[in-house]
């Protein structure tokens, strides 16, 4: 217990804990250089990734290039009749390799040469050279040996340089025999992926592809007429250092190690061993551990054959001068603003702390306050119902007294008054008027006591509840002219004294409000019992009236309905819209009251026909 008081006491936000604040802002700080720090290294991952996806693009759309010369010069070879080395020499001279073409190293042509053909093929060749020392020399087949067909390398441009191969059978190695018998039987462009000999550069390979060439005019549906039809093949020779180095050169980082794999033929269930094409890594600096450097692998197409590119390179090279301190600044940012915030939530919660203390001081007087109010509106609301039942029953005692004594005073006069008319109707003319106009002033007198006993209680409601409705709305009628519709559900409706007061005031009410304010011609009454709720619904066809008018000053007519009904634990409605009427809606739960004895309806007879008279 101690010791949790002890932490309460030393995390009180009454007490600045400092230490805490700077914990919790190097935290954050920490977190800001976290993210930071990620982030600009996704950032220099995928410009990495940019980058090496253009120089796969880059090699790819190469390879594609030195394919369309390939397939460009099998078509010069189908488009002449015969092509002799000095129109392949202007041809591919036109084609302008160095500057066009960098990494192709010779575009060559071989004659197709069948064993019985050989003979006189090497009596020709051997006295085919043009003389010059750079030029094309006299040749013999090579290697040595009797084979079934040759594939035999005539013509090479440019010649300089690759001269000392003009003679060989480059269908002498297996591998080499078989792509050329493939490409003559499909007449598709192949590569067999085999280096080529003596090439010039230190690093990597160079590669062939070859496209079949076919005489003239002879059928090509199947693989008997190609064979029939072939005389030998087109070919290029191109440098896969330079190919790659091109593509690399265009990268924003040079700083980039590649390693260019043949993975082998992408179909057939040939296996061929993995081949390093190329390999720059003396050219770049190498990181020293894999989780500084980024790497990727892609995929190329060569001709039918799987290459995959491995490019790698450290990090460092792909941030900016910026980016090497960027971490470090938000960090910084994100402790002195996180301190920051801490000093201003912790004078934030001194401040709310004695702002609390003082709301609940306030708040607890307004409670007292508020508890002091609603007693006292209890006690009002007690008062005025309390009043208003007195007001009924002092209305309903003076109405029997002037009932009880002052008519039957005003009656015993009458029927003195009346028997003094009849006994002078014969021989006292003159007394038999003043008699008779007695007479006509006391009747006068009685409809006026009648009228004011109606006004304070109508005896009429000792009937029930319908029973009133049906004389108020009678006397309504009467009164003002319009047109007015009782809708009774029930016409025996039993409820206590005061609930049948209460509803047949608010139907005194609203039906005064109507004459004097809605210019209404139709008024309709509804009188409903059900389900323990007695409902009453009083509605006319008059002006309406706005909301306004409900809480306009001098005016307790409305006020009162809500409070009567509210007093009986009922709920009231007004409704009421510009030109449409108004709707003036009552319910009150009702106890089931039984029917009235035998001797009660002797009473209220009696009671009726006195109201009668």
């Amino acid at each position: 217990m101690a010791t949790f008081l002890a932490q309460k006491q030393l995390f009180s936000p009454t007490k600045p804990v400092w230490w805490a604040g700077v914990m919790l802002s190097l935290g954050i700080g920490a977190l800001f250089y976290v993210g930071v720090y990620r982030t600009i290294e996704h950032d220099a991952e995928e410009r990495f990734l940019y980058q090496s996806r253009n120089a796969q693009y880059n090699i790819t759309s190469r390879i594609n290039a030195y394919t369309d010369v390939l397939r460009a010069t099998a078509s010069f070879f189908d488009a002449s009749d015969g092509v002799d080395r000095a129109s392949f020499h202007r041809y591919v001279g036109g084609l302008n390799l160095a500057r066009q073409f960098p990494a192709l190293n010779n575009i060559n042509y071989t004659r197709y040469v069948t064993d019985a053909e050989r003979d006189a093929f090497e009596r020709s060749a051997a006295h085919s050279g043009d003389g010059l020392a750079l030029g094309y020399p006299d040749f013999s087949i090579r290697p040595p040996g009797r084979r079934p067909a040759y594939s035999v390398l005539t013509m090479i441009e440019p010649v300089a340089p690759f001269r000392d191969r003009i003679g060989i059978d480059i269908a002498a190695r297996e591998r080499a025999a078989r792509a050329i018998a493939e490409a003559r039987d499909t007449g598709a462009l192949i590569t067999s992926g085999m280096p080529i000999e003596n090439t010039k550069d230190a690093q990597g390979w160079a590669l062939a592809m070859r496209l079949p060439i076919y005489r003239k005019d002879m059928p090509l549906y199947d693989v008997a007429q190609r064979r029939a039809a072939y005389t030998g093949s087109v070919g290029i020779g191109f440098s896969v250092p330079r190919l790659v180095q091109a593509a690399l050169e265009q990268m924003q980082v040079q700083d980039v190690h590649l390693m260019l794999y043949d993975d082998g033929a992408i179909s057939g269930t040939e296996k061929t061993p993995i081949t390093l094409l190329y390999d720059n890594q003396d050219l770049v600096h190498r990181a020293a551990r894999p989780a500084d450097q980024f790497t990727i692998r892609l995929p190329l197409d060569f001709n039918g054959r799987q290459w995959n590119a491995h490019f790698s390179s450290p990090k460092s090279v792909w941030y900016s001068n910026f980016d090497a301190f960027l971490p470090w600044l938000s960090m910084l940012c994100g402790f002195v603003g996180s301190l920051l915030f801490y000093l201003l939530f912790h004078t934030l919660s001194s401040s709310r702390l004695r702002a609390i203390k003082m709301a609940k001081a306030m708040t607890k007087e307004l409670r007292d306050s508020q508890a002091k109010l609603q007693q006292s509106h209890l006690k009002l609301r007690r008062l005025a119902a309390h009043a208003d039942q007195i007001k009924e029953q002092e209305r309903k005692r003076i109405a029997r007294e002037i009932h009880d004594d002052l008519g039957q005073n005003l009656l015993v006069l009458r029927i003195e008054a009346d028997m003094l008319a009849s006994r002078t109707r014969q021989g006292h003319p003159r007394l038999h008027a003043r008699a008779r106009s007695t007479l006509s002033q006391i009747d006068s007198t009685i409809k006026s006591v009648r009228h004011i006993i109606n006004d304070l209680r109508p005896t009429v409601l000792d009937l029930g509840l319908s029973a009133a409705v049906e004389w108020q709305i009678a006397q309504f009628r009467q009164r003002s002219g319009m047109v007015c519709e009782l809708i009774e559900h029930q016409s025996d409706i039993s409820i206590d004294d005061r609930c049948a007061t209460a509803f047949f005031r608010v139907l005194q009410e609203s039906l005064s409000n109507i004459i004097q304010h809605a210019g209404a011609s139709l008024v309709r009454v509804e009188l409903r019992h059900t389900s323990g709720m007695l409902t009453m619904t009083i509605s006319d066809n008059g002006v309406g009236m706005r909301d306004s008018n409900r809480n306009k000053v001098g005016s307790f007519g409305l006020v009162g309905i809500e409070e009567r009904i509210s007093l009986l634990g009922g709920h009231c409605a007004i409704t009421a819209t510009p030109n449409g009427g108004t709707t003036v809606t009552i319910s009150v739960p009702v106890d089931y009251v039984a029917p009235p004895s035998i001797d009660d309806i002797n009473d209220t007879a009696r009671l009726a026909a006195d109201a009668t008279n």
